[in-house]
């Protein structure tokens, strides 16, 4: 069977389920959405953020980019923050990046070409800003690893300084800035650091870091990464 003939069917298994423990699911879901939560993630296929955070259908307002990037030239996700906030009023906005990620490593690495390379420029800027701190670690591993934790920090202080999150702030609207890292190897959620409207931007320092080792690794005797 072709695979996308596969996704078809399996939407329609999906929905079914879904009446079939609701009978009016899709009734309510055509009333309108109220989520809770911005979430600007990674496009890699491995992070799913409904799935993993075991969200519903209307739960989550969903922005995915290459690296999890926050671009205030980025019309696309500067159009989704404002609708999130200002029209949806969602009280909590995450920015959430992933240990492997294939951005962050092409971001380190350099020498991407094309819509690709401009874009990682955006996370190249991460890079240099943390030069010092990259250059203390051992391994290329602990580096990327690092990397990815301090590309959060950054695009979080990103977020921000936009105009929306600022305006959102000033008038007294309940937001709150959550920067998250997925680790691919157990599927875990660890929050890094979280900002909110009484947080002094220039103040921010660089979090601890969140990865542990895996206990499988750890158990075989292989070095924390």
């Amino acid at each position: 069977m072709r695979e996308y003939r596969q996704l078809l069917l399996a939407n329609r298994a999906w929905s079914q389920e879904l009446i079939d423990e609701r009978a009016d699911f899709f009734t309510r879901q055509s009333d309108g959405q109220k989520p809770a939560f911005l979430w600007i993630g990674c496009s890699d296929s491995r992070v799913s953020p409904e799935q993993m955070t075991m969200t519903p259908p209307g739960g989550m307002f969903i922005h995915r980019n290459v690296a999890n990037l926050v671009n205030p030239s980025d019309l696309n996700l500067m159009a989704a923050l404002q609708y999130a906030v200002q029209v949806l009023e969602v009280p909590h906005i995450i920015v959430c990046g992933h240990y492997g990620c294939g951005g962050i490593k092409g971001a380190f690495a350099g020498g991407a070409t094309g819509q690709l390379g401009q874009w990682l420029k955006h996370a190249s800027s991460v890079v240099c800003d943390h030069a010092d701190e990259l250059a203390a670690l051992d391994s290329e591993d602990a580096k990327l690893n690092r990397l990815v934790e301090m590309n959060v920090r950054d695009q979080l202080i990103n977020l921000a300084r936009t105009d929306i999150v600022a305006r959102a702030w000033k008038d007294g609207q309940p937001l709150w800035l959550h920067g998250w890292i997925y680790d691919i190897r157990d599927g875990h959620i660890k929050p890094l650091m979280e900002l909110d409207a009484d947080a002094s931007l220039e103040e921010v320092g660089r979090p601890d870091s969140v990865l542990l080792s895996h206990p499988t690794r750890a158990a075989n005797g292989i070095a924390p990464e």
